[in-house]
């Protein structure tokens, strides 16, 4: 795996339950993807061999959630790409730390 990403959708609206919809809507569009993923409690990790493929789905998140009703959408993303090898995956980093 030569990428991956964290993103956080932060939707505008008028309350809890519609804010949780609206991230519930995202997280469905990723698991469309076929993309290794993990859902934590503030982000979610996508795995991926091409930057490019992932920097789309970034974006698709955002228009989900624009569609979902959020009519101004923020999102904290980080990415790490290495093109020659591989970068750490979600079962290097957090699989230790599981109960």
């Amino acid at each position: 795996m030569k990428a991956n990403v964290a993103i956080q959708i932060l939707p505008t609206a008028p309350n809890d339950q519609e804010i949780v919809r609206i991230v519930d809507e995202v997280i469905a569009y990723i698991k469309s993807t076929g993309l290794r993923y993990f859902v934590g409690p503030s982000e979610t990790s996508i795995e991926g061999e091409d930057l490019h493929q992932l920097l789309s789905v970034v974006e698709e998140c955002m228009r989900t959630a624009n569609r979902a009703g959020s009519e101004k959408v923020s999102a904290y993303v980080k990415l790490v790409y290495k093109p020659e090898g591989s970068v750490l995956g979600i079962d290097e980093k957090i699989t230790k730390h599981q109960h």
